[in-house]
């Protein structure tokens, strides 16, 4: 069961002016699930993502990378199938992909380089182009702005819930809608996801800003979780805004109205990246890592890491086993060569476990357990180093981990 996470209202969704959304049920890989969706975007729209760093990404992280690069500012299309994650499979794999944008583009009477596809699913498969093609039709029938909690639904693979949310900004005097979904449960590290996720504003926003954008807000929420270590080959993160909320456009974040969309923007985003760990495959836990008095934010981003990518850790978090000497051991072992010992201080919640490296006195095996047993936990460290800090999220490691795993191929 997911933790403390609901399936989401899709009235609480706010439409995005700009976006229409279709989804359909076209058998890519199993029968009478929705794994057809299409994003509709009215011209004048923006469009930026950033995407998996693992070499051996998918034929549409390719063929995305390309698209953008020559018409980012000019993207009329969004196509995404789940069960079959078109990676690992070579020239074949870039040819059904193309294929897939020409049909889409055909129907849509616009460029083939004005279409961005996504898979996501069972990876060294055959995209079945034909299927996908031959749905395409129903989709483009069945787009409504009104969309978004379907097409949450039918980007899912072993997610147990569609994840989206909504959020609002007044900008320039107007109100801007920011809308988005996400789908991942595994395969999750930093440097994205075995995720996907589009999120879309009808904020008018500088077409030179985008690139960054979509990085920045990726950096402050999918690239800050983690459940299991491993980076996918189908990452993807894609900001769409539309212009047409009748703002003057923000040319600088630096601005009363530049942060209050990026508030929003980045509420939605974290609120997707959050919703995935809380939907990891197996998770019973959801963890909060802040990891404080760093030299740098990159070090402390070691430690953070180093504690949620441990076995050792996350199992004992499933097993409500207040095993601290693990989290002080991933610490040890993070990477920072001139690390001092006696400088540590550990937290959970409200407990202080560690204190200059070793436990603290006053320390209670009965309190450490008492926050263990918890849904939510917050483990802080503090490395006495300097003023930088970070955090994170992760969960634990339960047997279902491995079943679902073990058995998702069948």
């Amino acid at each position: 069961m997911p933790v403390n996470l609901k399936a989401p209202v899709a009235q609480d969704l706010a439409p995005v002016a700009g976006i229409r959304i279709g989804v359909t049920e076209a058998g890519v890989r199993k029968a009478n699930r929705k794994d057809v969706t299409v994003f509709l975007l009215d011209e004048g729209s923006h469009v930026a993502g950033v995407f998996t760093k693992n070499r051996f990404c998918a034929a549409p992280v390719q063929i995305c990378r390309e698209h953008l690069a020559s018409h980012g500012q000019a993207i009329r299309a969004i196509v995404i199938n789940t069960g079959n994650a078109n990676a690992g499979t070579g020239a074949d794999g870039l040819a059904r992909a193309h294929a897939t944008c020409d049909a889409l583009a055909g129907l849509l009477k616009i460029d083939t380089q004005q279409v961005l596809p996504f898979s996501t699913g069972v990876i060294m498969e055959p995209l079945p182009v034909d299927r996908i093609t031959a749905g395409l039709p129903a989709a483009i029938a069945d787009a409504q702005p009104t969309h978004w909690a379907k097409a949450a639904e039918g980007i899912m693979t072993t997610d147990t819930l569609p994840k989206a949310f909504s959020a609002s900004a007044t900008v320039g005097g107007k109100t801007v809608q920011v809308t988005g979904i996400s789908k991942g449960a595994g395969m999750i590290r930093p440097n994205m996801a075995t995720m996907l996720s589009f999120l879309g504003t009808d904020a008018a926003i500088s077409p030179e800003l985008m690139p960054a954008l979509a990085k920045t807000l990726a950096d402050q929420s999918f690239n800050r979780i983690t459940i299991d270590g491993d980076t996918s080959t189908n990452d993807s993160f894609v900001v769409v805004a539309t212009n047409q909320a009748g703002n003057a456009p923000i040319t600088d974040w630096n601005t009363a109205d530049g942060q209050a969309l990026m508030t929003a923007l980045r509420e939605v985003a974290q609120k997707l990246a959050q919703a995935i760990v809380r939907d990891g495959e197996g998770a019973t836990k959801f963890i909060q890592i802040e990891v404080e008095q760093g030299r740098t934010e990159e070090e402390c981003r070691l430690v953070a890491y180093a504690i949620a990518h441990s076995p050792l850790v996350k199992t004992a978090f499933f097993a409500s086993d207040p095993n601290l000497g693990r989290i002080l051991a991933a610490v040890g072992y993070a990477g920072i060569d001139d690390l001092d010992q006696t400088q540590i201080e550990l937290f959970l919640d409200d407990v202080h476990v560690a204190t200059q490296g070793g436990r603290n006195p006053a320390y209670q095996e009965a309190d450490g357990q008492r926050v263990m047993k918890q849904q939510e936990i917050v483990v802080r460290v503090q490395l006495g180093r300097g003023s930088a800090s970070t955090q994170l999220w992760t969960c634990d490691l339960s047997h279902d981990y491995v079943s679902i795993n073990a058995d998702y191929r069948s």
